[in-house]
């Protein structure tokens, strides 16, 4: 990225934390629902990637299915930015009022007992609204990574927004994230990880809707080192003002194998969780970048962009739709096996 176009990036969100959180609530809502449909209609870059992400996940969906899924995809991808850009300003009481997440008590009731809970979830609907729910509502403080930014000014950015939310954020990279949240969970703490993308190259790979991807191994080897228990987490729009979630069974640790051998079935069984929520609600999935290893390696998926990817304008800037990090400065990726060493 051009130091000019890092300065750009810079400055657009910082004009959506100052601007957006300040417009009342119909503006809000009609703005963001104009910018996706003005992104889906010219079929740029981000939006011929979740079709082509959309077609794996629903592989019998027409070409008319596909295209409605896309447009509610990118209505819920820039609610998601339209609330993160406003979420400093809400009360306590309307996070309580717009969360509402099913079995909760696996995840309190064991951090009541004094035992470290690791939180893997996806790319659905808005990890941030979740975090400041826990936070907030649950009285729940929880640490994070994120992913390095440039410029540095917008990781500044993004790891001040989360702190002002209540979250502990640790750099992705550097290596030493791994050790700190060790050390948190040692502690009886929680930890929250976006964990369906695997930023490092070094993740494991999974059998996901059919075909193989990779995912981070941080949660399990987490799990295992320190005794914590995995909850896969799966979240959901559900209508204008709700978002809802819901909290999986535990990733339990196979009880016989190597550690890479449990750290693959563990990976599996999160990967597995993932897409039964993803499956129930593909629209709120958020994945406007490459995932799976065909389309990593450049061989041939399910509805892949036509032509060059250069060929195609992106679409008009709502958050980072025009390039491969679909949420910067969210955890996309726990820490990596070389950081466990």
């Amino acid at each position: 990225m051009s130091e000019v176009r890092e300065r750009l990036t810079d400055a657009l969100y910082g004009l959506g934390w100052s601007t957006v959180k300040k417009l009342p609530e119909p503006v809000a809502v009609a703005l963001g629902r104009a910018v996706a449909d003005a992104a889906w209609k010219r079929r740029g870059k981000g939006v011929l990637r979740l079709e082509a992400n959309l077609a794996r996940v629903v592989p019998d969906a027409g070409p008319e299915r596909l295209a409605a899924l896309s447009r509610a995809g990118m209505r819920s991808y820039t609610r998601y930015w339209m609330e993160s850009f406003r979420l400093p300003a809400w009360s306590r009481e309307r996070v309580r009022d717009s969360v509402e997440v099913e079995d909760i008590d696996l995840l309190t009731d064991t951090l009541a007992t004094g035992r470290g809970v690791v939180l893997a979830l996806p790319h659905l609907a808005n990890w941030d609204l979740a975090g400041v729910w826990a936070t907030r509502v649950l009285g729940v403080p929880f640490t994070t990574v994120a992913e390095r930014l440039k410029p540095e000014s917008l990781y500044d950015r993004f790891v001040a927004y989360r702190e002002g939310l209540g979250m502990e954020v640790l750099p992705h990279t550097g290596g030493s994230a791994f050790g700190a949240l060790a050390r948190r969970l040692r502690a009886g703490g929680l930890v929250c990880l976006v964990a369906d993308r695997d930023l490092a190259e070094s993740g494991v790979e999974v059998d996901f809707f059919g075909h193989r991807a990779r995912m981070p191994a941080g949660p399990a080897l987490l799990a295992q080192q320190t005794g914590a228990l995995l909850l896969p987490v799966t979240l959901w729009y559900d209508d204008a003002t709700m978002m809802r979630g819901r909290v999986l069974p535990p990733v339990e640790v196979p009880g016989t194998g190597t550690r890479a051998e449990k750290t693959s079935v563990m990976t599996q069984a999160m990967a597995d969780a993932f897409a039964g929520g993803i499956a129930e609600h593909p629209e709120d999935w958020h994945m406007l970048q490459r995932l799976w290893i065909a389309d990593l390696d450049g061989s041939s998926g399910p509805r892949r962009e036509p032509g060059p990817e250069s060929s195609r304008p992106g679409p008009p800037r709502q958050g980072a739709a025009q390039q491969e990090s679909s949420r910067p400065g969210s955890c996309d990726q726990g820490p990596s096996r070389q950081e466990s060493r």
